[in-house]
């Protein structure tokens, strides 16, 4: 890993989770960000062993983002007109961060989970930290 990497760490079992690296994936063509789930030795790792499942993680220069800020940074980073969702960060984090833990309480429940962490493709694998 080097300092430009965008680390997304991410509930591997969630099924929205996996839409959403999907999401990322397909507005990422210059491939800035790169994937791991929250249940991998690399999230422990880069976690230090505090690798809550209740949130995305985003690392980026070497800070660690969570909830609403990891989200609304990774949309920052993503191409037109994604961006444009960062002014949302203007929402004060507490009321953000409380619709984000709203909908991290349900996303089993409205999306479903799997029983283990899906396996990205050939074409893929390369955007996944080991």
């Amino acid at each position: 890993m080097n300092e430009d990497d965008r680390i997304v760490l991410f509930d591997g079992v969630c099924n929205l989770c996996n839409g959403a690296v999907k999401f990322i994936l397909a507005r990422d063509p210059r491939g800035r960000f790169r994937f791991a789930s929250l249940q991998s030795n690399v999230a422990r790792r880069l976690l230090h062993g505090d690798a809550s499942l209740e949130s995305i993680v985003l690392i980026e220069a070497g800070t660690t983002y969570t909830k609403s800020a990891a989200a609304l940074r990774i949309a920052r980073g993503l191409r037109f007109p994604w961006p444009s969702l960062y002014a949302l960060v203007a929402v004060p984090r507490p009321l953000r961060d409380w619709v984000y833990n709203w909908v991290a309480r349900n996303r089993y429940r409205w999306f479903g989970k799997r029983d283990m962490c899906a396996v990205p493709t050939p074409q893929l694998r390369g955007r996944f930290l080991e």
